[in-house]
């Protein structure tokens, strides 16, 4: 039975990683530049976006209301620090304060090192190519010089340009959009002699470095993703570009990576999205290295509030902003069990305030309310050991039977109602191990995800539990506690099969090598468990005395007698 049982362990953990190096999404390998899409399949196709050149064109129309060089406009909260630009009045850096890059400093998911061409965020466009150019070239007056807000207060920038040509563009800006930090809430317009263009707010390359900067093996590149509250539809480059534009009640859609998600928020109207494919080469990394983006723009009407979310995938922050956005974090199939899992982890975080510590505090939980169910595995594992003369005597008569033959048969129905005098069920060992693989399972994909524990510390060498343990040792102690675990769990198995079982830790040891951090500790502290759980059984619970095996129709004569 034990044999299968971790057979099965092995199994369901190879298919897991197998899922997750050949099916997750993963860097693209020096990807051509995908070509411009092709005509919406159901929709008018959107205005391209706009190229946004350094200097304005020589033949602009005179400026009537307009800044005199540009410049940087700063915006300062308590979890961003943003840089508009007044050419074009465009978003040019979003750091995030509270999540570092791979150089150690603030987030910044505003690409950085693109070609002018591409557009930056909060970029409008027309599709009439003159305009957009005058447009993107247009230095913008700004309200005020910067601005800052503390706490959930809000706070405002504006922009407005005019020119000779009849020309007049607006933005307004709204930070911490209703009391929520990482939400920017755009009201825009434009008018050209009086008329008023449909225009598009693009939004450029989208998001972040685009490519791994951390060294995790868990590292999802941006992609285009959409909901209509009911789940999250996740587009690969190859889908986008078989249809670029997006439309209908979305509750929210743009453009996620592993982490952070950029996104409009639908607020009860139809949403209208466009996506492109792109790739650009790493800066300063090696030529066949490839930054993975998405391009990306939204309709909007004139003077019609869009809110934008430009932040951290965390789940209390997005259920805060839209109870729909949580599932832009992709918790797989143990969903319905990672969200309480994670829950209580920042419960128990509240009070220790170390990931690390936390995940080891959990682990104890976890593992003190499934005791009981262990203790009873361990019972019945003994009492299975304690049988095995008296099954193998039952084996030993029937040896010579073959395996079709009936009276075969008769040697399961004989171990059976031994089970069954002795009081002991020979699937109870097993179960309750199993009973604990489906937290194992989402402790995994609560780990793999969740931004609460990316560049979480736990203590000396282990400065993040989103990725492996740098120097390994975590592992090695997790496959130690196994092989301890096992020898002293009592086996109902052979002695060549109990000796090709010590092979399992080495196995599962090689496998946790590249695992997140914080999964070996669970792992690790569950062992750790497990065999203070097997210790003290193996004191204070008495085997149950093995007697002789006795033919079957002793044992019949027996219960029929009353003894």
């Amino acid at each position: 039975m034990e044999r299968r049982v971790f057979l099965a362990i092995l199994l369901s953990f190879a298919v897991l990683f197998g899922y997750q190096a050949f099916f997750a999404p993963a860097p693209v390998e020096t990807p051509p530049r995908a070509p411009a899409p092709a005509a919406a399949v159901s929709a008018p196709s959107p205005p391209a976006a706009a190229p946004a050149p350094a200097a304005p064109a020589v033949d602009a129309p005179a400026p009537l209301l307009a800044d005199a060089a540009a410049r940087d406009i700063i915006v300062e909260t308590d979890t961003v620090r943003a840089v508009f630009n007044t050419r074009g009045a465009v978003l040019t850096s979003w750091k995030l304060k509270a999540y570092n890059g791979g150089d150690g400093q603030p987030l910044d998911l505003v690409p950085s090192a693109l070609p002018a061409s591409d557009a930056r965020p909060f970029t409008l466009v027309t599709g009439d190519a003159a305009v957009d150019q005058q447009l993107a070239n247009a230095l913008f007056k700004p309200s005020t010089d910067s601005v800052t807000a503390s706490g959930r207060d809000s706070a405002a920038l504006g922009f407005e340009y005019r020119d000779a040509s009849g020309l007049v563009a607006r933005k307004h800006f709204t930070f911490n959009a209703g009391g929520h930090p990482y939400v920017i809430q755009l009201s825009a317009a434009v008018e050209r002699g009086g008329q008023t263009p449909p225009f598009q707010v693009a939004f450029g390359p989208s998001l972040g470095a685009g490519y791994n900067t951390t060294g995790s093996s868990y590292y999802y590149p941006p992609a285009a993703i959409y909901s209509d509250g009911s789940g999250a539809e996740r587009l690969d480059a190859d889908d986008i570009t078989e249809q670029p534009r997006y439309q209908g009640a979305y509750r929210w859609a743009g453009v996620s990576d592993h982490y952070f998600l950029a996104s409009v928020l639908g607020q009860g109207r139809p949403v209208s999205v466009t996506f492109t494919p792109m790739y650009s080469p790493v800066p300063g990394g090696e030529p066949d290295a490839a930054r993975t983006f998405v391009s990306w723009s939204a309709d909007a009407a004139a003077d019609t509030p869009v809110s934008v979310f430009y932040g951290p995938k965390d789940f209390d922050i997005l259920k805060a902003v839209d109870g729909s956005l949580v599932r832009a974090i992709d918790f797989g199939m143990f969903a319905w069990l990672v969200v309480p899992l994670l829950t209580a982890l920042k419960w128990v975080n509240r009070f220790i305030g170390n990931y690390g510590w936390s995940i080891i505090a959990l682990t104890l939980l976890i593992n003190a309310a499934m005791a009981p169910l262990r203790h009873k595995s361990l019972v019945s594992m003994r009492k299975l050991q304690k049988l095995q003369p008296e099954i193998k005597s039952i084996q030993k008569r029937y040896e010579k039977y073959k395996m079709t033959d009936p009276e075969r048969q008769k040697m399961n129905t004989e171990m059976m109602n031994l089970y069954r005098e002795r009081g002991v069920n020979p699937a109870s060992g097993c179960v309750p191990m199993l009973l604990t693989m489906p937290v194992l399972f989402a402790f995994y994909a609560l780990l793999s995800v969740a931004i609460e524990l990316r560049g979480a510390p736990w203590f000396g060498w282990i400065h993040d539990l989103s990725v492996h343990d740098p120097l390994y040792i975590t592992p090695l102690l997790m496959g130690g506690t196994m092989f301890w675990q096992q020898y002293i769990t009592p086996s109902t198995a052979d002695p060549v099969q109990q000796k090709m079982m010590l092979l399992m830790p080495a196995v599962f040891m090689v496998m946790f090598l590249w695992a997140p951090s914080g999964l070996v500790l669970y792992w690790l502290f569950s062992n750790l468990w497990a065999i203070g759980q097997q210790i003290a059984t193996n004191r204070f619970v008495e085997p149950m005395p093995a007697g002789p095996a006795q033919p079957p129709a002793v044992r019949r004569v027996k219960r029929k007698g009353g003894h």
